[in-house]
């Protein structure tokens, strides 16, 4: 198979989706990768490790127009749409369900794309291992982006997470005690921090108050607990993720945002499936943050992009077997092969397959098996 290595093009995303080695697995495998010139630079790889590990080095419109498989790391563009050709497949997080992906979602139906999001695959458990690494940089980058903008010079109220002697320190509050929150977790714990952890499944608070050998607070949530946590915290951390790539709730509402702290900061890590804040709206690294009604909110849609070594080290090793599988036996043998990946397809050619997406943007769903027979 033609694997294609585009350079991501999403504001300050410095990702890149396989590494030196992933190519050298792929040549050996015996398939062809093609990288964009540059690709890799972000992330410190540099042309000449991708060319001596096995890759081409091409042009981007030639990497869009060779490769059967498209592996890269954020969802496409609107300038990438017209690079799809019929029937290549796309390797890449998605997140089809959020308002703005509207217009992706159409553009790849239309394009007869064969699509597989990081995020929708799915173990018989449960796990979302293709998420998971990304999660696990989100909910630490979490912590260290609120307590930059809690500073006086960023807008903040001017808290310091620990505190210091004589002086109490800031409260955090995390809605969601996945691996979004239990990273978060641990670095405001590190950091000295007062931590609560909300979550509306009691064994999970069961394990993480385990865990953190009482050094957090652990409270049931719901709306009123939501409500009355976040109304005294200086840092409250989105991290809530609904399965199979449905779109978040949105548990603060915009009336609670009156009763909290003038320069406190919420941080939304779910900004990429719709937000769990219903003040919430995508933004940048380059300008990561707005207020409203006098709170902080970062809403940085790719925010493992700042730490694009650790993330594409950490992004390339999780995702690199499930992309062998696919280049390896191709698309339709991979997916019948393999349940978890089979729930990673959310087009397949002109179809959608995925029912929390159809259900998002009041499109028609076709579940997969019908769409592969068609």
């Amino acid at each position: 198979m033609i694997v294609g290595v585009p350079k991501e093009i999403k504001n300050e995303e410095y990702r890149v989706s396989v590494t030196p080695i992933g190519v050298k697995e792929f040549v050996r495998a015996g398939h062809t990768v093609l990288v964009e010139a540059g690709a890799g630079v972000g992330s410190g790889f540099d042309d000449a490790a991708y060319k001596a590990a096995g890759a081409q080095l091409v042009p981007v419109d030639e990497v869009w127009a060779k490769a059967e498989m498209i592996y890269k790391v954020k969802e496409p563009l609107p300038s990438e749409y017209g690079k799809f050709k019929p029937g290549q497949i796309l390797y890449t997080y998605l997140h089809l369900a959020a308002a703005y992906a509207r217009e992706c979602t159409d553009a790849m139906i239309k394009a007869d794309i064969r699509a597989i999001a990081f995020e929708t695959v799915e173990t018989p458990a449960g796990g979302h291992p293709l998420l998971f690494p990304m999660s696990e940089v989100a909910g630490k980058l979490a912590i260290q982006a609120g307590a930059t903008h809690l500073q006086k010079n960023n807008g903040g109220e001017g808290v310091l997470l620990g505190g210091v002697t004589g002086v109490p320190p800031a409260k955090v509050v995390i809605i969601g005690g996945g691996t979004v929150g239990t990273n978060a977790a641990k670095c405001s714990v590190g950091a000295g921090a007062r931590t609560v952890v909300l979550d509306t499944y009691a064994p999970r608070l069961t394990y993480l108050d385990d865990v953190f050998g009482g050094r957090i607070e652990t409270v049931l949530s719901n709306e009123a607990v939501i409500e009355q946590e976040i109304a005294d915290a200086d840092l409250v951390v989105g991290g809530v993720l609904l399965p199979h790539g449905a779109q978040a709730p949105h548990l603060v509402k915009k009336a609670m945002l009156k009763h909290m702290k003038p320069g406190s900061v919420l941080v939304d890590v779910a900004i990429d499936q719709g937000g769990c804040f219903e003040t919430s709206k995508p933004t940048s690294h380059t300008e990561p943050t707005y207020v409203v009604d006098g709170v902080i909110h970062y809403c940085v849609a790719n925010m493992p992009g700042a730490v694009a070594r650790t993330s594409s080290l950490a992004l390339a090793g999780a995702t690199l077997p499930y992309g062998l599988q696919i280049a390896n036996k191709g698309f339709e043998r991979a997916v019948a092969d393999d349940a978890a990946l089979a729930l990673g397809v959310n087009t397949y050619r002109t179809k959608l397959t995925i029912p929390s997406v159809a259900e998002a943007h009041k499109l028609p769903y076709t579940p997969l098996a019908d769409a592969i027979k068609a």
